[in-house]
């Protein structure tokens, strides 16, 4: 087997590396590895399109594109460990793929649930998760949608939109506060409730029994369809054991997505990379940021400047509505809400510069927040 290009995971991060090497060097060999069985996909409408029961493109690519683009796609294989003395993959079968250059987009897992029963509950991470709750919600009477951050939103106004009694618990008094604070959580719990869905806040799950959710009141919930949407943690095992430098769980990386091993990568949620416009190390959790670090990442393997400048910023869609997000995700120091006729603008700022914008039917200010966050603008604008 010839050496050549790898990337490990299929996800944005690892798929945008691939095909962004590729147009840059049709000869050598380029091959992604993926423990997920299915064709690559887009994870975000798993949780809006797809789980309300609307028609979702899903597929990134056709399985055509990679044989007409000399891809080679290596699905359902696990990686055992990465050898970087010969460098090499290995297989959990023992089998060996050299490379000259290797892109890590692990991506991250579920944070489980632990409670007792929790095995009861279904994720929503995949594109098999989808499909099993989606199925799961068509024969439902009754459903509770466990966590209060962005995908249990998007999952509890899907379930409650399909006419499935939905009732949402998180151990925050309000939907996505630890990340945009009280005022947000309060217009967001209002956006639920009108879409049919019940917030129970400062509540956490003690147990799940058959179709019975117990709750740190005493009190329980029917739940027909229970949805554990308590976060995700990256997946830094195959960087830890091969001694790159990680730090929080994520691998560190520059703003070329260089690891602190020779040829190596990693993008993606996976990462703890530098951004040369925040001039620090920023933590990318969402879709977008994972294709363009996977783009940098494999610009940079091909041998061309590259460098992540650009700001992180993703949307939640809960019903009809959808929050727009732009900034560095960091905590905040200050922040100032004003309200719209149909929506909302959240400004965030730390060290005296605006650090992050949230809207809701506010077009312009989400327009103006990357140039604000760029610019390292104060927020008295």
């Amino acid at each position: 087997m010839a050496p050549g290009f790898i990337a490990i995971g299929s996800g944005p991060a690892g798929l945008s590396a691939a095909e962004t090497f590729r147009s840059k060097h049709p000869n050598i060999p380029v091959r992604i590895l993926s423990a997920d069985p299915a064709l690559p996909y887009a994870k975000p409408p798993l949780s809006k399109g797809y789980l309300c029961g609307r028609e979702a493109k899903l597929d990134l690519h056709s399985p055509g594109w990679f044989a007409r683009n000399n891809v080679e796609l290596v699905r359902g294989i696990t990686v055992d460990h990465i050898d970087l003395a010969h460098q090499e993959v290995v297989t959990e079968g023992g089998r060996r793929y050299p490379y000259w250059h290797l892109v890590l987009g692990c991506g991250a897992n579920a944070v489980p649930l632990r409670v007792p029963g929790a095995e009861a509950a279904l994720t929503l991470r995949s594109f098999s998760d989808a499909v099993v709750l989606r199925m799961a919600a068509r024969s439902a009477d009754s459903a509770v949608v466990i966590g209060g951050g962005l995908i249990a939103c998007e999952a509890a106004a899907c379930l409650a939109g399909r006419g499935v009694p939905t009732t949402m618990v998180a151990a925050e008094p309000v939907p996505l506060q630890r990340r945009f604070g009280d005022e947000v959580g309060e217009r967001v719990a209002k956006i639920l409730s009108d879409n049919g869905v019940r917030f129970l806040g400062s509540t956490t799950v003690t147990a799940i029994d058959d179709t019975r959710v117990h709750l740190d009141t005493g009190a329980t919930l029917d739940g027909d369809v229970v949805v554990s949407a308590t976060g995700v943690r990256p997946d830094p095992h195959l960087a830890e054991a091969a001694g790159l430098e990680t730090e929080d769980g994520r691998i560190v990386v520059d703003e070329h997505m260089h690891t602190s091993a020779l040829n190596v990568y990693a993008a993606g949620d996976v990462a703890l990379a530098y951004n040369v416009t925040a001039g620090r190390r920023i933590r990318a959790e969402h879709w977008r940021d994972a294709a363009q670090q996977g783009l940098i990442a494999g610009l940079s393997a091909a041998g061309h400047a590259a460098a992540w400048s650009k700001v992180p910023g993703f949307s939640c869609t809960v019903g009809e509505s959808t929050l727009k997000y732009c900034g560095w995700g960091t905590g905040y120091e200050h922040s100032r809400l004003v309200d719209h006729r149909n929506g909302f603008t959240v400004w965030y700022e730390s060290g005296g510069e605006v650090v992050g914008v949230l809207s809701l039917n506010a077009d312009e200010d989400y327009r103006l927040a990357d140039q604000l966050v760029r610019a390292h603008t104060p927020m008295a604008i």
